[in-house]
C-alpha cells in the first residue's frame, strides 16, 4: 500500500506543480518522501485559500479542520468530504483530486519521522493562521504597505523555507552544523520565489480579484494600484513594477547565499535549491525586459532557455566561485534592493530551532 501510495503522491505532484515535479526528484531519497508529503500538505491549504466560492467564514473552519486532520484527531476523509463539493471549476482539476486524495496524503504524513512531522506541522499551522490573517486585509487594489506583502509572503513561502531548513537538518547532521547562518536565510529564501510568482501571475490574480502588489511602494512612483489595467500601460506601474522586481533580487540573493551553506557534497539538495533560484531570476530578467506584460505567459522562460539554466547550474554545482559569478552575470541590470528585503517573519513565529511538540497520531 505505502508504495502504491508513493506513486499516487508522485502522479499529484506532477499534476499541482511542474516546477517542484522538476525539482524534487533532484532531492536525495532520504529527503523526497518527506518533501513531497510537505509540498502536497501545503497545496492543500493553498487550495483553500485560492477557493473563491468559500467566505473567509468557511474558510476559517476547513483550515481549522484540516489542522485537526494533521493533528490526528478529525479523519481525513471526512475533512475532504466536506470541502472537496463546495470547489468551484475555477480551483484546477488537480486540485480538486488532491483534495479528494488527502487520506492518501495523510497515510504518508504519519508515516514520516517524528522529527519530519513536527516540521511539516508547524508549517502547515502557521501557514493557515497567516493565510487567513490575509484574507481580511487582501482586496482587489493590493496590500497597504510592502512591509505587508513581505508578511504575507512569509505566510505563504518563507514558511516553507523554515520547514525545508527543518527537514535538511534533520536529514544531515553536516547541514544540521550550519543551521544558526541557515535560520538567518531560511524565510528569505522561500519569499523570493513566491514574490516572483505574485510578480508573474499579477494579471491572472488580478482576474480573479486579488492583487498582493504594495500600495505605498507604487504610490512611491506616483501610480494608484486602483487604477491598474492590462489594458492601458503606466509608465510610472512600470517604475514601480522596478522597485518591487528589486525586492525580490534582494531575497534571491538571500537564497544563493543559504544554497552555498549546504556542503558541497549535498549535490541533490543544491540543485533542488539553486535551480529554483535560477528559474526565478531569468523570470524576474524576462519582467524587468517586458514591464507592459498582460499575462504570465508573455514573460514565460521558454523549454530551451529552461534546459540551459539547468545545464549551468549543475555544471557549477560544486563550486562555489563559478556559481556566484554565473548569479552575478545572470542578474546584471536586474533592479536591487537589499534593505527593503526583510523576512516579514512575525515576533510570534518560531524559529526552526524553536520545535513545537509531536502532533498526535
Amino acid at each position: 500500500m505505502t508504495t502504491s501510495i508513493h506513486g499516487i503522491e508522485s502522479r499529484l505532484l506532477q499534476q499541482v506543480s511542474r516546477s517542484f515535479a522538476l525539482t524534487i526528484p533532484q532531492l536525495p531519497e532520504g529527503l523526497i518522501k518527506p518533501v513531497t508529503n510537505a509540498y502536497l500538505i501545503c497545496r492543500i491549504v493553498d487550495t483553500i485559500e485560492d477557493e473563491t466560492q468559500l467566505s473567509i467564514d468557511q474558510k476559517r473552519i476547513f483550515f481549522d479542520q484540516f489542522g485537526q486532520v494533521i493533528d490526528g484527531t478529525l479523519p481525513a476523509d471526512k475533512f475532504a468530504g466536506a470541502l472537496h463539493p463546495l470547489l468551484s471549476a475555477r480551483t484546477l482539476p488537480a486540485e480538486h483530486e488532491l483534495v479528494r486524495r488527502t487520506s492518501d496524503v495523510m497515510h504518508t504524513f504519519f508515516s514520516l519521522s517524528d522529527a519530519q512531522r513536527q516540521a511539516i506541522h508547524l508549517c502547515a499551522r502557521t501557514m493557515s493562521r497567516g493565510m487567513l490573517e490575509f484574507q481580511k486585509k487582501q482586496n482587489f487594489n493590493g496590500l497597504e504597505t510592502l512591509a505587508q506583502m513581505n508578511e504575507y509572503c512569509y505566510y505563504v513561502a518563507g514558511v516553507v523555507g523554515d520547514m525545508l531548513t527543518r527537514l535538511f537538518c534533520a536529514y544531515s547532521e553536516a547541514i544540521a552544523a550550519r543551521k544558526n547562518n541557515m535560520v538567518l536565510l531560511a524565510a528569505s529564501f522561500g519569499q523570493g520565489l513566491q514574490m516572483t510568482n505574485i510578480i508573474k501571475d499579477l494579471w491572472e490574480d488580478k482576474a480573479r480579484g486579488v492583487c498582493w502588489l504594495p500600495k505605498d511602494l507604487f504610490r512611491q512612483s506616483g501610480f494608484d494600484l486602483a487604477s491598474l489595467s492590462p489594458h492601458c500601460f503606466d509608465p510610472c506601474f512600470g517604475q514601480g513594477l522596478g522597485a518591487l522586481i528589486g525586492v525580490a533580487h534582494g531575497h534571491l540573493r538571500n537564497a544563493l547565499a543559504y544554497s552555498l551553506l549546504l556542503p558541497r557534497s549535498e549535490t541533490g539538495i543544491r540543485k533542488f535549491c539553486l535551480w529554483a533560484i535560477g528559474l526565478a531570476i531569468f523570470t524576474l530578467k524576462k519582467i524587468n525586459r517586458k514591464r507592459d506584460y498582460t499575462c504570465s505567459r508573455d514573460i514565460k522562460i521558454s523549454r530551451e532557455r529552461t534546459g540551459a539554466i539547468l545545464a549551468i547550474t549543475n555544471a557549477c554545482i560544486h563550486n562555489d566561485v563559478m556559481l556566484k559569478l554565473f548569479f552575478q552575470m545572470a542578474t546584471r541590470g536586474l533592479p536591487l534592493s537589499v534593505d527593503k528585503a526583510t523576512t516579514g517573519r512575525p515576533d510570534s513565529v518560531r524559529l526552526p530551532e524553536q520545535m513545537s511538540a509531536d502532533p498526535q497520531r
